[in-house]
């Protein structure tokens, strides 16, 4: 961290009302806002109401449909709260992003780093990944959705005494230029209008030396990407029940594949669709290769359509190369310094110049 950082790492929050003085440093707030109060952050008006700050600006249509799908999905906590859920994701975060506790960036700090989870949901991977320090950190999750207020409930609940949240689209964030220590996103940006876009826009949050963290999807075979959009393209337009329950056949086929146990030989790579020889069990054939049937024996069938839901309902889910996310980290000046490349996605730790 930098030099100039204050330290007091044992000193308890200072808090004005419901934002902490940091958030309203962040924010170029001279004192924290009432509740319902309405104050003026950027080019809109938020307005304080149970505890998030709130961008009252109008949401485009496909912003409204992004923002119903999410805040539907993590509001079904019954979906995604059980051991089975959260120790199978804790384990994958750790894997990808590393240990928290020993992160050097927590360990060594002069200060209490803050930590924007960009597209937080319901905090469900921020709580997973960060629970270890969450005393030790300064968080600030912003969500586009309703999902927010989960957010809040949740992130207190573990004992992230030192938080705030704000309901807003990553695009129009009215935090200052280098107000951050960390930006962490997982599986956010590619729900935005442009996964690029809204990559190189959080940058100039970030204060130089600090860190971006970030997930997204990777590009698959042709068959897959066909029928991922032709769903997707059947799902869009329906109210988040329904979809929920469309997709309900889907994640009951994906759990007989799955019980099935069994394998298939690909004799010979099949180069024209992308699928490589081998054996390979059924169900993941279908999921790599046809389309996401997701399957879990330890899951649910709620749970395992939870994650179908994810993937198939947002009116954005783009797809990239691991070209592309590396020549947009490098126009905006982050240096990768961890990269995991996954079939489902790529994970990115990178550092800004």
């Amino acid at each position: 961290m930098s030099g100039n950082q204050q330290a007091d790492t044992a000193t308890p929050p200072v808090t004005s009302g419901n934002l902490p003085d940091w958030a309203l440093g962040a924010l170029g707030l001279g004192r924290a806002p009432r509740e319902g109060e309405a104050v003026a952050l950027g080019k809109d008006k938020f307005v304080l109401s149970g505890g998030v700050l709130r961008n009252k600006a109008l949401l485009a249509d496909a912003d409204r449909q992004v923002q119903g799908t999410f805040g539907y999905k993590w509001k079904r906590r019954n979906t995604f709260e059980r051991d089975a859920v959260r120790n199978a994701n804790r384990a994958w975060l750790v894997d990808r992003y590393g240990d928290m506790s020993n992160a050097d960036w927590i360990t060594e700090a002069s200060r209490p780093p803050i930590v924007l989870d960009a597209g937080c949901g319901a905090a469900f991977s921020a709580v997973e990944l960060f629970k270890p320090v969450l005393d030790r950190i300064r968080y600030f999750g912003v969500d586009i959705s309703e999902a927010v207020d989960v957010a809040r409930e949740r992130v207190l609940s573990a004992g992230g005494a030192d938080s705030a949240f704000m309901q807003s689209d990553l695009g129009r964030l009215p935090l200052r230029d280098g107000s951050v220590d960390v930006i962490f996103s997982e599986g956010v940006l590619h729900h935005t209008r442009s996964t690029e876009a809204s990559l190189k826009e959080l940058v100039r949050l970030l204060r130089p030396g600090g860190l971006y963290m970030f997930y997204v999807y990777r590009k698959k075979g042709p068959i897959r990407e066909f029928t991922d959009d032709y769903l997707r393209e059947q799902l869009v337009g329906v109210p988040p029940e329904e979809a929920w329950r469309q997709l309900e056949s889907l994640t009951k086929f994906g759990k007989l594949l799955g019980e099935l146990d069994i394998e298939v030989d690909v004799p010979e790579a099949i180069d024209l669709l992308q699928i490589p020889a081998g054996r390979i069990n059924l169900q993941r054939f279908f999921y790599w290769h046809v389309m996401k049937l997701y399957y879990r024996p330890e899951y649910t069938l709620d749970e395992m359509n939870h994650v179908n839901f994810d993937w198939y309902t947002p009116q954005y889910a783009h797809r990239q190369t691991e070209e592309q996310v590396r020549k947009w980290c490098a126009e905006c000046g982050l240096t990768i310094e961890r990269e995991i490349l996954e079939p489902p996605g790529i994970t990115i730790v990178a550092r800004k110049g």
